[in-house]
């Protein structure tokens, strides 16, 4: 069939039918579809939130079920509040262990971040649980020898705990890259910080540099929801400053 379209790459590695004269009928970038596939895990998991959240508040922290997620637990985790800038993982997906070399359950989020970013990192930790807000952070893994390029994303969701405070967070992480050897650490790149019953953006995004690591989640039923992952235990470690007080909570 002489008039029949056929498929044909393009210079920029995209492809798509190609019509009578060589007219582009539909090209589709497979740079874009990969991106949109890398990001999949993120979308779910926000999808997963707001599906979850109320007229004028945050979901419950006991509201959140892995079965609503399934396809994202690698790399989602969960946390809580133990200062106003600070939060430690309690639960944690495999690709955040991964990139950190060891389990982080237990460990402070700012492990995953490069310590002179660290700074900026809990000021956006902190709007996550006082406005409440949805946080969003391009990242990329600091160099060195055997550490090749690593660029990652992630988001934080606000959850309030079964006595109504905001202290809990829900978050997720993605990378594009080789991880190379362990641990790697982030810097910032990024930050949005979005209103999280509004919308609104209320922080522009900044540009910077930060080094950092991950989490693990396995799906296990726990005490303080229908059904969340499991934390592995790990020792705790970070950047907690003296005048921080560790508050526990069973909830």
């Amino acid at each position: 069939m002489a008039n029949a379209p056929y498929q044909a790459a393009t210079d920029d590695g995209s492809f798509g039918m190609l019509g009578k004269g060589g007219k582009d009928k539909g090209i589709v970038s497979m740079t874009e579809r990969e991106r949109m596939r890398r990001m999949a895990p993120l979308r779910q998991v926000e999808a997963y939130w707001h599906g979850l959240c109320a007229a004028d508040e945050v979901p419950m922290r006991s509201q959140i079920d892995p079965r609503g997620m399934e396809d994202a637990l690698e790399n989602a985790f969960l946390m809580e509040r133990i200062a106003p800038s600070m939060a430690k993982i309690r639960v944690a997906g495999t690709h955040l262990n991964d990139i950190m070399g060891m389990q982080i359950a237990g460990m402070p989020l700012s492990c995953l971040i490069a310590p002179p970013d660290r700074e900026r990192f809990g000021e956006a930790v902190k709007r996550l649980f006082a406005d409440p807000a949805i946080v969003r952070l391009d990242l990329a893994a600091e160099g060195g020898f055997g550490k090749p390029d690593l660029e990652a994303h992630m988001i934080l969701l606000p959850l309030r705990s079964d006595f109504g405070d905001q202290t809990r967070a829900l978050g997720a992480l993605i990378s594009h890259g080789r991880i190379g050897r362990t641990p790697r650490r982030f810097t910032l790149r990024h930050i949005e910080v979005t209103a999280a019953l509004s919308g609104t953006v209320v922080t522009p995004a900044p540009t910077q540099p930060a080094t950092t690591d991950a989490p693990v989640m396995r799906k296990e039923p726990t005490a303080d929801g229908p059904r969340t992952a499991a934390p592995t235990s790990a020792s705790a470690s970070g950047d907690v400053k003296s005048h921080l007080r560790l508050v526990i909570s069973n909830d």
